[in-house]
């Protein structure tokens, strides 16, 4: 899967939207809805050596649960501080974890970030 499909899929999740708070070239995708200021970012597709990533936030049993079923391909998120590692995994775009499974992966993390946003939030982005 490549970078562009996975913006294109986050892209279709309600609130969802491209922002660039690192700099003004790598693209992350946050969600927010419509009375909110400030999104929460749930995808950052990015480049490390050469080698296509991306991190998706999820929850701590989860983030175990894929980190074991795709040792090396799946790891704690290298660009977190400590605290926030087991809520981001790093994903290799290398083949290893199939397009299914980035699609579950996705969708989990679209849904741990809504959760976390306020109640009032939450409805508005089901509506």
């Amino acid at each position: 899967m490549t970078h562009q499909q996975i913006i294109d899929y986050c892209l279709t999740k309600p609130g969802a939207y491209i922002d660039h708070p690192f700099d003004p070239i790598d693209p992350v995708v946050k969600v927010k809805a419509p009375s909110q200021e400030k999104g929460r970012i749930f995808a950052i597709p990015f480049t490390l050596r050469g080698e296509p990533k991306v991190s998706l936030n999820c929850t701590p049993e989860t983030a175990e649960l894929y980190r074991g079923i795709y040792p090396g391909a799946v790891t704690r998120g290298w660009h977190c501080p400590p605290v926030q590692q087991p809520h981001v995994n790093t994903v290799n775009l290398d083949g290893t974890v199939p397009d299914e499974e980035l699609y579950i992966m996705m969708d989990h993390a679209y849904a741990t970030v809504v959760a976390k946003l306020p109640k009032a939030a939450q409805r508005e982005l089901k509506t």
